[in-house]
């Protein structure tokens, strides 16, 4: 919510000791300084990790609460302007300072020439303009804390383990190049599309798409298309595999490798519009777990000796979460009951009872449960598990009859966001969707599903 900023609110300049005694302190650091500011009174002193570090008693407001955490972890931060920010506006391009003061319309304050001073009092009224106090309280400040004491542990590694797998994938991808050049009949650059279209298309005689004025496409689909034309093309997605895993994950992983054997990534917390983390420098929630040579990269990140390193999973978290708020009896009742989901909704779309499902079924209507969570239509599913669009639409209808509290809770979820203009999670987290009042029918169909996936 919004709050009518006073900017005309007069500030004194006073010592820091002045400030320190008050119960509450709004505090940021810019050009070098920390600025405190308590009420009309504001102060500021040349940035110092020691001052920082002595006042972990008092209840602090603050810009960016995690960069503080690096600091001292057993600061008492009662609200981050950035976080609170990012609550109300999810999608917006950034959360700098500068860009906050011109949203919520705080002018210059213009009480002294030193221009900390100005910002610390412009910063102290738009922490008046934030609020979403329970999601911020409850979660989002003490993630900070968590988030910042991950990056200063950083995650250990085995570099040597990982160099190692890098000279074998080296080998593999040479020998795969030398395979595809003998079935080609000359050496060329695998990573030139206009070299590679040249021997697929032109040499090979492989059935082309539209040539353009770049060359003939060789995308990953065009590859998966002729994968069973001829052997150099199931080769060719191998070394592309191949040479990804050894230049993203063998030397990315280790440029960013410290001296004590761990990598120190960073946790954004204001990037996604729906409230997840993500990873950068480098992505640690990207490590490959999937293929055959993916795989092998999870054991190298390890445990320190002495130490042991736990893996823990929700098991069908997804489905828990949409049974518990749609209030759905058989859904509810079948993770009570300890009964198998997917095999319970294979049982209704095939007609047959729950001993008699196969593999098969359950696996094609794992793929139903989890599509219909993130709003899949029959035209997607049908070409995620390979049947036709009357079958694909024949499974979501049955779906729909088997689970009604679902389906009438879908409506609703949209029905309600096209009313407020956002849907919100159980925590009563926001996220806008002015695609559901777009003239546009596909940008419409998009907020639906943003909306129910939410």
């Amino acid at each position: 919510t919004e709050t009518e900023t006073k900017t005309k609110q007069s500030f004194k300049i006073v010592s820091i000791n002045d400030i320190l005694t008050d119960e509450v302190i709004d505090l940021i650091y810019y050009q070098n300084d920390i600025v405190l500011i308590s009420g009309e009174k504001i102060a500021a002193i040349e940035y110092d990790d020691e001052f920082l570090f002595s006042i972990g008693n008092k209840k602090i407001r603050v810009y960016d609460s995690k960069e503080l955490y690096h600091i001292n972890l057993n600061l008492n931060v009662v609200f981050d302007c950035t976080l609170a920010a990012y609550l109300l506006n999810p999608s917006a391009p950034n959360y700098d300072l500068s860009r906050l003061l011109q949203e919520y319309k705080i002018s210059e304050i213009n009480i002294s020439e030193n221009e900390s001073i100005n910002v610390g009092a412009q910063f102290s009224l738009l922490c008046n303009c934030l609020t979403q106090e329970k999601l911020l309280s409850d979660i989002e400040i003490p993630l900070a804390k968590v988030l910042a004491d991950m990056e200063m542990s950083g995650f250990m590694v085995d570099s040597k383990g990982i160099e190692d797998y890098g000279n074998q994938l080296e080998t593999k991808i040479n020998e795969l190049s030398a395979k595809i050049f003998d079935l080609v009949g000359y050496e060329f650059n695998l990573n030139s599309p206009i070299q590679l279209g040249t021997a697929l298309f032109e040499k090979l005689g492989l059935p082309a798409g539209k040539k353009t004025k770049k060359g003939y496409s060789t995308s990953a689909d065009v590859l998966e298309g002729l994968r069973d034309k001829h052997p150099a093309v199931e080769y060719l997605l191998e070394y592309r595999q191949l040479a990804k895993l050894k230049s993203t994950y063998c030397d990315g992983l280790l440029k960013v490798t410290c001296d004590d054997n761990r990598i120190y990534s960073t946790f954004n917390q204001t990037e996604t519009r729906t409230g997840r983390i993500s990873s950068t420098e480098p992505n640690l929630q990207n490590i490959p777990v999937k293929t055959q040579y993916g795989s092998i990269f999870r054991k190298f990140f390890i445990a320190p000796k002495g130490k042991t390193l736990c893996d823990a999973d929700y098991s069908q978290i997804e489905l828990r979460v949409l049974a518990d708020i749609s209030k759905d009896s058989a859904m509810t009742n079948a993770f009570i009951t300890d009964t198998d989901v997917h095999t319970l909704t294979a049982s209704e779309a095939f007609g047959v009872p729950v001993d008699e499902v196969t593999p098969a079924m359950r696996s094609k209507a794992k793929a139903v449960n989890f599509g219909i969570v993130y709003g899949i239509g029959a035209f997607s599913l049908a070409k995620d598990i390979h049947v036709s669009y009357s079958e694909a639409k024949q499974y979501i209808e049955s779906y729909l009859k088997t689970y009604t509290g679902v389906s009438e809770y879908m409506d609703k979820v949209v029905e309600k966001a096209k009313m407020k203009g956002y849907v919100e999670t159980a925590f009563n987290r926001r996220r806008y969707l002015p695609e559901l009042t777009a003239p546009n029918n596909m940008l419409r169909s998009f907020g639906e599903r943003v909306a129910r996936n939410t």
